[in-house]
């Protein structure tokens, strides 16, 4: 097996990999499984490869199982390091906290520090490191969406 032979099967096969992959960890996190076994594969390369497509389709399947315990783990020590308060927020009710998430990392920091700690724009953007108008563009947009996912839940 030789770089050429790994890109001309990645090359054919790319996407049934990324839809194998698809399964395994979601759409969102697909094409990167499949890059991180494709150079797992580049990098090791093995001698003796009779059927190169099921190999890759095992480095996929690793690389999958790989993401999964790194998420694992990552969620582990942030639940360790995390102060006790800050696990749960009772009086959020389980959609609201459902529907943050589903908002882009700046949107979320944004509407925590805004709501949760009770910061005027221009501190948020102080803490931030970005502008009061951006902040409030962020929380516009965040308010959007969060209508749009809560009226999705109704």
């Amino acid at each position: 097996m030789n770089v050429t032979d790994v890109a001309e099967c990645y090359e054919k096969h790319s996407e049934a990999l990324v839809r194998f992959a698809a399964t395994q960890v979601g759409w969102s996190d697909a094409d990167d499984v499949v890059a991180t076994a494709v150079l797992g594969v580049l990098a090791r390369p093995r001698p003796g490869i009779d059927d190169l497509r099921a190999y890759l389709y095992r480095a996929v399947a690793n690389a999958a199982l790989k993401h999964w315990r790194s998420l694992e783990r990552r969620a582990r020590r942030e639940a360790a390091l995390a102060p006790a308060h800050a696990m749960t927020l009772p009086d959020v009710e389980p959609e609201i906290l459902g529907a943050v998430k589903k908002l882009s990392p700046q949107q979320r920091a944004v509407v925590h520090l805004t709501y949760w700690e009770d910061l005027t724009p221009a501190t948020v953007a102080d803490r931030l490191g970005i502008s009061d108008g951006s902040v409030r563009r962020q929380l516009n947009r965040a308010r959007r969406r969060l209508a749009e996912v809560l009226d999705e839940q109704r």
